[in-house]
Parts: C-alpha cells; sequence; structure tokens
C-alpha cells in the first residue's frame, strides 16, 4: 500500500482514514499534490509512526480524520497534543464514490484534500477533560433509562394476559405503585402455570427496574458533581437539568471554542432555519440535522418553560394570535435558548 512520489519543502497537509485496527494516512503537498500513502497500527506508537511519517515530508499543517468520534478518537487526541491542527472530516459523498471508486488510501487522500481546501474546517473535539467523562457516564445512563422503559412496557404488557386473580392486584396502578406491587409476588403452590410462571415473571422484571434505578442514580451522582465544578452558569439556565446540561455539553465538547459564532452552534444543535427560497417565493425549512440530543434537549428546556415560565407563556400567546403555529413557535424558542445556552458555555 506504501507510496511514495515527491518530498515536499512546505507544509504539509494529512488526511486519515480510520478503522478498529489500521489507519490509512495521505499527505499532500501545499498545492494538492498527492506525496504518499501508508497504513499504520491503531496503537500508540502506531501514531508515533504515522506523525514521523508525516513529518517527513515537511512541517505538517493540519491533519483532516475521519471519525474523530470513534475510531479516529484516540489518533486526534494524540495530533493535538503534538500541536497539530486537528480537521473532522465527513464520509466522502457517495455520489462521488460511485463515480470514482472506494478505497482506504483514497478516503485518506480525500480527507486531506477537504481539510486542504477548506471545505471541511471543523475542528475536532478535543475528548480528554470533563466533558468527555460525562459523555461516557451518559452514554450508560441513556442505555439504563432505555431498558428500565422496555422492562416497564414488558411489565404492563404480561398483566394484559395475566389470569384475573393477578390482575386484580396490580392492573391499573401506577408505575411506583406497580413495579412496588410486582416486586412482592412470590410463585406460589397454585396448581396453575400460568399464575406461577407470570408472578414469576412480573416480579423478576421489576426487580430489574429496581435495580436500574440504583444504577441510573448512581450515575446522577457522579455527573452532577463534573456539571456543578465544570458549567455552573449552565445549569443556572432556567429550565436546564442535569439530563439537558450534559447532553449540551457534549454536543459542545471539551473545547467549546472550536465553535466558530452562536450561528455555528445553532447550526450544530439543529435549530438554525435553512434556506428553501425559489424564483419569487422567500421562506426558510426546518432544519433536519445538526446533533439530535443537543436538539432535544433545548425541546425540553423550551417545553419546562412553557409550562412553569410566564414570561415564555406570554411569548407563546403572543405569537399565537399573530397567527404563528405552537410548532413554529417551539422552533423560534428552540433558537433563542441556542442562543442564551451559547453564552454560557464554559471557555478555558
Amino acid at each position: 500500500m506504501a507510496m511514495t512520489i515527491v518530498e515536499a519543502a512546505h507544509a504539509v497537509t494529512g488526511g486519515i482514514d480510520t478503522h478498529g485496527e489500521t489507519h490509512v494516512a495521505a499527505a499532500l503537498d501545499e498545492v494538492g499534490g498527492l506525496l504518499g500513502t501508508e497504513s499504520f497500527d491503531a496503537t500508540p506508537d502506531g501514531y508515533s509512526a504515522l506523525l514521523s511519517w508525516l513529518a517527513g515530508f515537511g512541517p505538517v499543517g493540519k491533519v483532516g480524520v475521519e471519525g474523530t468520534g470513534a475510531y479516529g478518537a484516540g489518533l486526534s487526541r494524540f495530533l493535538a497534543r503534538a500541536g497539530v491542527e486537528v480537521i473532522e472530516v465527513d464520509r466522502p459523498n457517495r455520489q462521488d464514490r460511485r463515480r470514482t471508486g472506494k478505497s482506504d488510501p483514497i478516503d485518506a487522500v480525500e480527507a486531506a484534500r477537504a481539510a486542504l481546501s477548506g471545505r471541511a474546517h471543523g475542528h475536532a473535539k478535543s475528548r480528554d477533560g470533563a466533558v468527555e467523562a460525562m459523555r461516557v457516564l451518559v452514554v450508560a445512563k441513556r442505555s439504563a433509562r432505555q431498558a428500565r422503559v422496555k422492562a416497564l412496557t414488558q411489565m404492563r404488557q404480561l398483566t394484559f394476559t395475566a389470569p384475573d386473580q393477578l390482575q386484580c392486584r396490580i392492573k391499573g396502578l401506577p408505575a411506583p405503585q406497580f413495579i412496588a406491587a410486582a416486586q412482592g409476588l412470590r410463585p406460589t403452590r397454585s396448581a396453575d402455570p400460568v399464575i406461577v410462571a407470570t408472578s414469576s415473571a412480573l416480579s423478576s422484571l421489576a426487580h430489574r427496574i429496581g435495580a436500574l434505578n440504583e444504577e441510573i442514580n448512581q450515575l446522577d451522582r457522579m455527573i452532577t458533581p463534573l456539571l456543578e465544578a465544570h458549567a455552573p452558569e449552565l445549569l443556572g439556565i432556567y429550565g436546564v437539568g442535569i439530563d439537558s446540561a450534559a447532553a449540551l455539553l457534549v454536543t459542545a465538547g471539551d473545547n467549546p471554542e472550536r465553535l466558530r459564532s452562536e450561528a455555528a452552534w445553532a447550526h450544530l444543535c439543529g435549530v438554525s432555519p435553512l434556506q428553501a427560497s425559489s424564483g419569487k417565493v422567500t421562506r426558510h425549512r426546518l432544519n433536519r440535522g445538526g446533533d439530535r440530543q443537543a436538539n432535544r434537549a433545548l425541546w425540553t428546556i423550551v417545553i419546562s418553560r412553557l409550562a412553569s415560565d410566564p414570561e415564555t407563556q406570554a411569548y407563546m400567546e403572543r405569537r399565537v394570535k399573530e397567527g404563528r403555529s405552537k410548532r413554529e413557535i417551539i422552533r423560534i424558542l428552540k433558537r433563542y435558548v441556542a442562543r442564551e445556552v451559547y453564552r454560557n458555555l464554559p471557555r478555558g
């Protein structure tokens, strides 16, 4: 796979196609000429060898890396610590792939060209501080919450077909009482195997939910101090809770200074309206891109304010009278909240 064409004396731009076991690197000169491609192990020693290989062509200006939030996370951290500018590169365009083919060296060259041309210009998240610690805890918490919802849904479904002796004890109870009652069920010596099996299943699922609740509480006890120490101003915003603050910080990353402006932050959160004008028609459409977890966090904040904040409620009433739909007003409010959040993101 190795190939060397010509040496350069000026700044070199690198491109990396990342994988689980190996990373493929490409080097370009200052005018986009290909200097070479090479494969390296996805290990600390491999990262060092990759950087040395790039530096062999000249001073390394910047490196475009695919998958900085996945396979390329370790390499991105290594390059950033070495003082190299790391540019986050999206997956190559599928139409281009159909025309030119696909291989790891081709993808690496495309990543380098995207960084050199400025087509890719977003700086990668550093993933080396309190926000990265929050992110991994949030992943575990989100998984536990999803498992809890799934277990509770299964319990409700089991009650639909449960024998009458069980239904009269647990059906229709609110969730906390329902779970507590199911935890208290014990297999009986009934001759009816359905009663015995259903009681055992409900008790098992209820105890699972109890364990998941404790797991979620424990994760909250770990996330909250990180939030309070790293972003107290963010928690001070009306309607921002632990989950919303954590989701927004994870989107911003440990180095929110990489966000060029408040408009760039809004675009990242998927709350910046997109142009959809044509001819004499001037209009905007909903942005369905961006980080959907951050978008959901902004929605949660807006809904919380609509439920309890008189100022937000008055704004909703005024805009409804002007002919705006409630969904449209919520989108506007999400944009306002994004602006407020941006001003309170931790810097340095």
